[in-house]
């Protein structure tokens, strides 16, 4: 890890477009493929460093949903979206 989160948007980042967080360079649902390699590449020796972060953008996420669309929010969907893929696998 470089001491804090991933750097400034540039050109060609996949950092999220609040508040529909979807991704600047591909418009995939964030955090896309492209930004979980980053992440994982940022955070490989702070596993709990990055589900810290993507838990507070989880929060972020979830509260940009309910001022676009109260009431529309998945608890699940927004857990695998944005904590469950950070999980060591076998």
């Amino acid at each position: 890890m470089t001491g804090g989160p991933p750097t400034a948007a540039g050109p060609g980042r996949h950092v999220a477009a609040r508040p529909a967080w979807r991704c600047r360079a591909c418009g995939a649902p964030w955090p896309c493929q492209p930004a979980k390699l980053h992440l994982r590449q940022e955070y490989a020796h702070d596993r709990a460093g990055l589900a810290t972060y993507l838990c507070l953008l989880m929060q972020d996420a979830i509260g940009d949903e309910l001022r676009l669309r109260p009431g529309r929010v998945d608890p699940a969907e927004y857990f695998a979206r944005f904590i469950g893929w950070t999980r060591l696998t076998a």
